[in-house]
Parts: C-alpha cells; sequence; structure tokens
C-alpha cells in the first residue's frame, strides 16, 4: 500500500508559508498605505497663558491679561473625496476673558479663518481646492507620518512663511514621549492695516496705513513620532503697529510670552496618538512580527512531518522493490 504526506502536515506546511508571505505584505505593503491623514477630522485645541492685549473701547493696550487661543480643524469630506486628498478648514479665535464665552467666533478679539489641502500620506500642501492662503513647507498643525530626529520647514500662518524647527531631543507629556522642536521669529513685517492715526503715534491724521509686524519670542512643540501628531505646543506672539516707515512699535496688538497647550488639550491629542500609533504598530510590526514566527514554526513543522511520511513511504517500497 503505498503511502503520501497526511493532510494534516500538507496544511501546517501551506499555513506556514502563507503566513510568511503575509508579514512583509503587512510591514512593506499594508502599514504605509494605513498611514494616511483623515478627511473626516474635527478637533479642537486650546492654548492659554497671559500677556498684553490692545483694548479696542480705549484704544490702548492694557497688560495682564489671561488669553486664550482656540484651533478648529474640520475636514471637509466632499472636497477630500473629490480631490484625493485632505482638505481642512481651519478656524484661530484670540480671547480674552471679556469676549469668552462668544456665541460668534467673529465677537473675538481676533478670528482667522483659513484653509489647509494636504496629501493624505506625504502631508505635504497641495495646492487646490479654494486653499487659502497657499501654504508651504513640510508640516502644518502636524508633522508627516514616521518623524525623524531633523529640522522640519513648519508653516506659521501669522508670519505667512515657514520657520525652521530644529530637534531638540525627547520630552514627556502626560507620560508620552514625543521628539521636540524648537524655533523662534524675528520681527517681520507681515502686512498693513488703516487704523487712526493717534494708535501710531501721529494724532493729526485721523487715519494711516500703519504696518503690521510679527516676532514669536519661542515655538516649541513636542510631536508623536509615528504619527506626526501634536501633543505640546507652546507659542509666544507679538503682534505690534508701526507708523508707515518707522523703525520702533507704536502699539502692541497682542504679546504673550508664553501660550501653551490646557491639560485638556494635551491629554486629548495624548490619547489620539496612543491610538493611532498603536494600530499603525500593530499593523507595522507586532502582527507582521507574529505572522513570521508562527509561519515558521508551522512552515518547519509541517516539513518535518512531510520528510517523515516520505521516508515510512520509501521504507514501504523498498521490499516491493526488492522483490
Amino acid at each position: 500500500m503505498r503511502r503520501t504526506a497526511s493532510p494534516f502536515s500538507l496544511v501546517l506546511l501551506g499555513l506556514g508559508t502563507f503566513l510568511l508571505v503575509l508579514a512583509p505584505l503587512l510591514a512593506w505593503y499594508v502599514q504605509p498605505r494605513a498611514a494616511v491623514n483623515p478627511i473626516d477630522i474635527d478637533t479642537t485645541a486650546v492654548y492659554k497663558g497671559r500677556g498684553s492685549v490692545i483694548d479696542l473701547e480705549k484704544v490702548e493696550t492694557v497688560p495682564g491679561r489671561t488669553i486664550t487661543v482656540t484651533q478648529k480643524v474640520r475636514g471637509n469630506v466632499e472636497d477630500s473625496e473629490r480631490s484625493g486628498n485632505a482638505v481642512w478648514d481651519v478656524t484661530t479665535t484670540v480671547d480674552t476673558d471679556a469676549s469668552l464665552p462668544a456665541a460668534d467666533p467673529h465677537d473675538a478679539l481676533d478670528f482667522t479663518p483659513h484653509r489647509w489641502v494636504l496629501d493624505r500620506r506625504t502631508t505635504k500642501p497641495v495646492h487646490c481646492c479654494e486653499e487659502k492662503p497657499r501654504i508651504e513647507g513640510e508640516a502644518y498643525l502636524k508633522f508627516p507620518f514616521d518623524v525623524q530626529k531633523r529640522s522640519y520647514q513648519w508653516w506659521d500662518n501669522t508670519l505667512g512663511d515657514t520657520v525652521v524647527m530644529r530637534y531638540r531631543g525627547t520630552e514627556k507629556v502626560q507620560g508620552h514621549t514625543g521628539y521636540r522642536f524648537t524655533a523662534s521669529v524675528p520681527a517681520t513685517k507681515t502686512g498693513t492695516r488703516l487704523v487712526p492715526g493717534a494708535l501710531v503715534d501721529e494724532p493729526d491724521r485721523p487715519q494711516v496705513l500703519a504696518e503690521e509686524w510679527y516676532s514669536n519670542h519661542g515655538l516649541e512643540l513636542v510631536v508623536d513620532q509615528a504619527t506626526g501628531r501634536v501633543i505640546y505646543a507652546q507659542t509666544g506672539p507679538r503682534r505690534t503697529l508701526r507708523a508707515p516707515g518707522g523703525d520702533e512699535d507704536a502699539a502692541v496688538l497682542l504679546d504673550a510670552e508664553k501660550l501653551s497647550f490646557t491639560t485638556g488639550t494635551q491629554k486629548e491629542a495624548v490619547r489620539q496618538a496612543r491610538r493611532d500609533s498603536g494600530q499603525l504598530r500593530l499593523v507595522g510590526e507586532t502582527v507582521p512580527v507574529g505572522a513570521a514566527v508562527a509561519g515558521c514554526v508551522l512552515a518547519v513543522a509541517g516539513g518535518v512531518l512531510v520528510a517523515r511520511g516520505r521516508k515510512e513511504e520509501e521504507r514501504t517500497d523498498s521490499p516491493r522493490t526488492a522483490q
């Protein structure tokens, strides 16, 4: 009676081979395609700190005010699906206690709406879909996936240009370790604004096209390495007015040395970073490694059983051959 390899050994061998093929497929093909920026994003980041702001009623700068910056990011799903990119609408409001809570964001001390369009995989800016302003650089609101220990070109929307965020090591935020980046912005003219002449030390002129200037005491970002999500942000904006052609600030619109993520914003950012990085790690590391180990064990076990079956077959066939 002729013997063949048992069905069980063939199943083990086949399953082991399948897992060995699956492991690199998950790590090299599936995981990169899982690392995509969402189109249905809906997040809010809140910064708080103290500083000086312009009192529009008194037409003077008042110090020691609590300042709240609220940044809301909402994905436009329809435009995203149509373009194949991530289309995010962003609103940034600056408030003092006098304007909070505000029924309408337009009542804030400052209200800035804009749209960012980005490649879902690389996070690089894409210029389409009524993007405004024309955003450049490598990162804005978030970094690319798989953040490296190097400098990045970060878009500063108030500046209207990029700044170099330099890698400064690692730092823990709410128990989660991220990469720390810092930058500063020297005083730079960013535009003009029609204001009463008295506001820029020209009382004889009813209105003046004053120069708007912006600087930043210091930008600091802590970023989740896997996802590029910002889990802590700190900024120190200073916005001033100068008389046309003036060399010195005539009025301070906003000056805060430290506005940073609230504890609630930090915790939510860390929660989302851990969730998303965990999913990427599962697809890119945990499952592939497990599949490779299991595949090796099953393939070896199946191969041994197949080889043993063949030896038994040869021993059974040998007497018949001798006759």
